[in-house]
């Protein structure tokens, strides 16, 4: 295992981080790196949520039915009809449903799943609507049935053993691109009220602080207090808005991301228990371990030998 990375989960396999008894649940979304994953939106209906970002992986959701507000960004974009969007690994999302029944596909890569074709990588470098204010294309019914083709024929080499599948996807990831950019009719989006505007603020703050890239990087957790303070806000406003907002106070979300940081560091790298304790800022072993334990029952060393697994 690469020391200096941390491997990322498949979808199908990590357990998302909720922040629970929320309106909004904040959810860490991570992968596998170097892979790819389709789903049916009828199948895998959505659930209210926001998503950091730091995600790593790139997300094309096509909307054929429902309707919700997304949120990219500090842009707010009203779905009631066929629409596609093209959402950046560094963008923090949110997403809120305002009907039952939702149809149509999306799909989350890695740029490096692509390795093979620089060409399709560079086009998604550089695609226009990975902007968070023109993230989000209004389509008719002949552009999205176009594109919902698209998705049909990707689920299809998904699921295959065709030695040439990542190469048939990419063209239809390619197509897709090609069929948004000719669509072109971007949803007017507004901008988002000065309550989630602070909310994105404290989850962006709070993610810059877990950049952990090898064991001798070492983080530096705010307080509630200084976190109020970058924000030019009083501790106590935030902190209620922020409960109001997600359920849980401003404190529980630092100790929950700490936890969520520990817990990645110890199952997907092989540093030892005090480097990892270390990089998280905690002066003894020993707390770290209280900690630890305190928040799931078991010490960082039965959690990383398997033994109990946490959810």
């Amino acid at each position: 295992m690469n020391s200096s990375s941390i491997p990322l989960l498949d979808l199908n396999d990590f357990t998302p981080f909720f922040f629970e008894g929320s309106a909004t649940p904040v959810v860490q979304q991570d992968f596998l790196e170097r892979s790819f994953h389709i789903y049916n939106r009828k199948e895998n209906p959505p659930i209210d949520y926001m998503s950091p970002n730091r995600r790593k992986f790139y997300k094309i959701l096509h909307v054929t039915k429902g309707e919700a507000v997304l949120t990219i960004g500090l842009n707010e974009y009203v779905i009631n009809k066929p629409a596609i969007a093209f959402i950046h690994p560094d963008n923090i999302i949110s997403w809120k449903n305002k009907s039952g029944d939702h149809e149509g596909h999306f799909c989350l890569f890695h740029l490096d799943y692509l390795n093979s074709f620089s060409y399709l990588q560079d086009a998604l470098r550089n695609y226009p609507f990975f902007k968070a204010d023109k993230s989000v294309i209004a389509l008719n019914t002949e552009e999205s049935a176009k594109i919902e083709d698209c998705f049909r024929e990707i689920n299809q080499e998904y699921g295959s053993d065709r030695e040439d599948k990542k190469e048939a996807i990419g063209l239809q990831l390619q197509l897709i691109l090609f069929e948004g950019k000719r669509a072109g009719n971007h949803l007017v989006h507004q901008q988002v009220n000065e309550t989630y505007r602070h909310l994105h603020d404290f989850i962006n703050l709070l993610e810059a602080t877990f950049v952990i890239n090898s064991p001798a990087d070492k983080i530096r957790l705010k307080t509630a207090a200084e976190f109020a303070q970058e924000l030019h806000l009083h501790p106590n406003y935030l902190n209620t808005l922020i409960k109001q907002h997600t359920g849980k106070t401003l404190k529980t979300h630092i100790q929950d991301r700490l936890l969520y940081e520990a817990q990645a560091l110890l199952r997907y790298t092989d540093w030892d228990i005090q480097e990892i304790s270390s990089c998280l800022s905690f002066t003894e072993q020993a707390n770290f371990a209280l900690f630890f334990n305190r928040k799931t029952g078991v010490s960082p060393s039965k959690y990383r030998d398997g033994l109990l697994v946490v959810r």
